[in-house]
């Protein structure tokens, strides 16, 4: 608070306001000045003279399309958004809603009529929190509901401190809590409500299906969704509850009339419910549920539904719905980050090259200074950018596996995603009126699992719906809020059968784009999952064209790769086994590889099926059009991205050479090792280090033996760290390592109870006081060299540093037993550079440079000469070491330079 700016108490604030009667124009400035003013801050015009990052009236671009002014403007704090007294301040938050991208996504946004407050939350990330309060209530301490802060603080940390308003809580955590509220009420449903014993059946009748539990409940996780958006009366659900929570009968029967009325539109009380017809609300039948399990009901309505996360939201609802799947309620589900990252290369990544013509064209228009004029040009760009808009309304994406939606509700909100992109684009040229096409209308789904096929289309509208209030888009309530979605059919992708029992390949709807995650199960195991008739009657479909050993999900890649050649698709990006590089499985994708190409593939990547990690590819394909290829290869747990590969395999390797086939080279082996791996803190510092090489031992042993110089990455590229560490080697029995006291009793100490408490039985297993992973043969191999050569594993450029024996190698590190001046200057070559970075591995862009392993990187290398069996004598020889020398002494002297007294 600055004590020489202007005061204005609360009582004199409120007094002031509580009178207004004029307009939104003529007072907000005024009364946004006196906001400042009591809580201690400076006015738009006094702490920002330039009016760039707090002031009045910004002047901005609406996602629409059209021009406005946001009332406040306060950089990295809000938006602030004033209207008239009694004013309908959804609407000014509407507004905001349209700005918040041009005024650089702020954390809060704001809206006042002069009385009343409400302030929403805009954290990325995040779900929204609301806070509400009036004038009123700046003159007591009191918290308001849902804080522990009061009014006048909230307006403080508004100014001060906008972080300190964040929820922290993230919509997946949110869609988990729900699914968790949702599974207590599915539990009260199967229960029996009837106590008839049926000895017959040796068990109690239950009284609904797994199919009316499913639908009741969809009907119901709309309704709370409908509420919280404003397309219900708030809270609807709960007063329901409330008013017939010790009735099961009464309360069924008004929630029935809700469901009826949504059907059809009309009055529900004194509330005007509009019409959303559609398949949700074709059946309006409304379950009875028993009162210990009302309040379960009622729990699910209190929480914000309008923040759910529709790309989970599908599968945590399925495994509530279906009880096969009950156990994997709390286990991993796919997020979205998972499935975008084969929708955006297949779908977007087209789409995006044509929005990139299209921008240049328009940007090219508005700079033309001769020829048609302005008008003529901005109707021309205009048209071009509606036109581009209408060719995203006209994209269709089919799911022939879709589960419930996931990967069809990612690619809705992406596809939303770039039209909201060209709708910013024209509103900063000025051009107003462009029409939104991107509709849930183009998604096609094909499923077998009615409960996935129950959720699949909520999960669509219910994002679709969400994306509108998010941004502000007003819903159109003079026509139907659901349209019947026909677009998903229950039905399996692969097989079909006539009534007179004859089997025969069902079709797919045409789509431009083809993506899921097909079903993976193993050939010899579809016999007992599918049954004899089906399994024949699919090996007599698909006879010729996917290999009776081949896995489930090969029929998928067939089938879409039949769509691409027909003419029926243009692309295609499915999941499968990893094992789909290999076998029988590979057939699919040469066949691929022969009628078009591979575009897109990661060879084996970490996945969540059915609630459980397993290892997929992914593979992304077309007629050959594409020319970009994008390759990710998985090693030791991290990707690599391997732009502009010249060719991705049918076994999904990268073929940029004839490296991907290069073999280990016999000559290479027992040269390069990988560093030790400890697993326990076997590391002292320099002085502890010190400590032990003074320490005499009772044995007459000295210590040197078992304490060394470690060598870690940073001891290659930068200076030595001077980092030590204990090491036992291989072999070394706990009454020979006790002979070494000190070092023995640090290890029993930091390193023994780590090892007891190791996960890994063969951790455990191994002597605690020796490293697990101690390279007996790396040692055997260093010993009697003077010096060995080490680079760093990974690494943004590849170096090569001398080490002196016996320094160790972390396994941070590789290590080359040679100790002459050519093998440096062969190692440290751009020809084994090159080489290296073609076969080894390139690390994700989160990360920097490229792993160097001894068996793909060096055992593979052609050397000039076998290692062993130089010739010595020869120019090439004794030039090489010489230069190599020479960059050696040079970078030494630069590096650690010699201090002169």
């Amino acid at each position: 608070m600055h004590p020489m700016l202007p005061r204005i108490t609360a009582q004199a604030f409120v007094d002031k306001w509580s009178r207004y009667t004029g307009g939104e124009t003529s007072g907000y400035q005024s009364h946004f000045d006196d906001l400042c003013h009591l809580i201690g801050h400076e006015t738009p015009t006094e702490a920002d003279s330039s009016s760039s990052w707090f002031c009045f009236q910004r002047s901005i671009a609406k996602d629409t399309g059209r021009l406005g002014f946001a009332d406040v403007y306060f950089q990295r704090r809000f938006g602030w958004e004033y209207k008239g007294n009694h004013k309908d301040l959804d609407k000014a938050y509407a507004q905001l809603l349209q700005y918040r991208a041009n005024l650089e996504n702020p954390p809060l946004l704001i809206v006042s009529d002069f009385r009343r407050f409400f302030v929403r939350t805009n954290f990325n990330d995040a779900v929204t929190k609301t806070y509400e309060f009036g004038l009123d209530d700046l003159l007591t301490g009191n918290p308001l509901p849902g804080a522990t802060f009061s009014a006048k603080e909230l307006l403080r940390r508004c100014f001060f401190d906008p972080n300190s308003l964040n929820p922290n809580v993230t919509p997946e955590a949110l869609t988990r809590e729900a699914a968790k509220r949702f599974s207590g009420l599915a539990d009260g449903l199967r229960k029996v409500l009837s106590v008839t014993y049926d000895a017959s059946a040796g068990e109690y009748p239950r009284q609904y299906t797994d199919l009316q539990i499913a639908r009741f409940l969809m009907r119901m996780v709309f309704c709370m969704f409908a509420s919280d958006v404003g397309l219900l009366p708030a809270n609807v659900i709960t007063s329901i509850v409330d008013r017939n929570r010790a009735n099961a009968p009464e309360l069924a029967r008004r929630l029935k009339v809700l469901f009826d009325t949504m059907r059809t539109g009309g009055d529900y009380g004194s509330d005007g419910i509009p019409y959303f017809n559609g398949g949700l609300f074709a059946d309006v039948e409304a379950l009875e549920i028993s009162s210990q399990y009302v309040d379960a009901l009622r729990n699910a309505d209190q929480l914000d539904w309008q923040d759910i996360e529709p790309s989970i939201f599908g599968t945590l609802f399925e495994r509530i719905l279906d009880e096969k799947r009950r156990a994997q309620i709390g286990a991993h589900y796919t997020s979205r980050e998972d499935i975008e990252l084969i929708v955006r290369p297949v779908v977007m990544r087209p789409l995006e090259d044509e929005w990139a013509v299209v921008e240049a064209k328009v940007g090219g228009m508005r700079l033309l200074q001769g020829g048609s004029t302005k008008p003529q040009r901005e109707r021309q760009a205009e048209a071009a950018l509606q036109t581009f808009l209408d060719r995203l309304g006209k994209v269709r994406v089919l799911d022939p596996a879709c589960g419930s939606g996931n990967f069809l509700y990612v690619s809705l909100a992406l596809l939303k995603e770039l039209e909201q992109k060209v709708l910013t684009f024209g509103s900063h040229w000025g051009i107003v009126g462009l029409r939104t096409k991107v509709h849930p209308r183009q998604l096609l789904g094909i499923e077998i699992d009615p409960y996935a096929h129950e959720i699949a289309s909520i999960v669509v509208w219910i994002g679709y719906l969400q994306w509108k209030k998010r941004n502000g888009i007003p819903f159109e309530l003079d026509s139907p809020i659901l349209e019947p979605f026909t677009n998903f059919q229950l039905m399996s992708a692969i097989t079909a059968q006539t009534n007179a029992g004859r089997w025969y390949e069902p079709d797919w709807p045409e789509a431009e784009f083809i993506v899921g995650n097909p079903p993976f199960l193993g050939g010899k195991k579809l016999r007992e999952a599918l049954g004899d008739p089906e399994v024949d009657g699919m090996f007599e479909i698909w006879d010729g064209r996917v290999p009776h050993e081949a896995d489930l999900c090969c029929y998928w890649f067939e089938k879409a790769r039949a769509q691409i050649v027909q003419g029926r698709a243009k692309r295609a990006g499915l999941l499968a086994t990893q094992g789909i590089r290999g076998g029988k499985n590979r057939e699919v994708l040469k066949a691929i590889k022969r009628s078009g190409d591979i575009f897109f593939a990661v060879d084996d990547r970490q996945w969540v099926l059915d609630g459980a990690n397993v290892r997929v590819s992914m593979v992304g394909f077309d007629d050959g059009s594409e020319t970009r290829r994008e390759w990710f290869h998985h090693e030791s747990g991290v990707f690599a991205r391997r732009a502009a590969v010249a060719e991705i395999s049918a076994a999904l390797t990268a073929e940029t050479a004839d490296t991907t086939t290069a073999r280990v080279l016999s000559e290479n082996a027992g040269l390069a090792f990988q560093g030790i791996t400890k697993y326990g803190p076997f590391e002292v510092g320099a002085a502890t280090a010190k400590a032990f090489l003074a320490m005499p031992n009772p044995s007459g042993k000295h210590n040197s033996d078992v304490v060394r110089r470690w060598i870690n990455a940073l001891d290659i590229t930068s200076r030595p760290q001077d980092s030590w560490v204990v090491d036992y080697p291989s072999g070394t029995t706990e009454s020979d390592a006790a002979q070494y006291v000190g070092p023995y009793r640090w290890v029993a100490r930091e390193v023994r109870p780590l090892r007891a408490s190791a996960r890994g039985a063969d951790v455990r297993a191994a002597p605690w006081w020796i490293h697990w992973r101690s390279r007996p043969e790396m040692r055997a191999a260093l010993a009697g060299l003077p010096r060995f050569l080490c680079t760093p594993r990974v690494s943004k450029h590849r170096l090569w540093v001398w080490f002196d024996t016996p320094d160790l190698p972390s396994d941070a590190a590789v290590a080359v037993a040679r100790d002459d001046d050519y093998f440096f200057g062969v190692l440290h070559s751009r020809a084994h550079e090159v080489w290296s970075l073609s076969v080894g591995t390139q690390l994700r862009e989160s990360e920097s440079g490229a792993r160097y392993t001894p068996t793909t990187c060096f055992e593979t290398f052609p050397l000039p000469w076998p290692p062993g069996q130089e010739e010595t004598n020869s120019g090439h020889y004794r030039a090489i070491a010489a230069v190599a020398k020479v960059l050696n002494e040079q970078r030494e002297s630069w590096l650690n330079p010699v201090l002169l007294p």
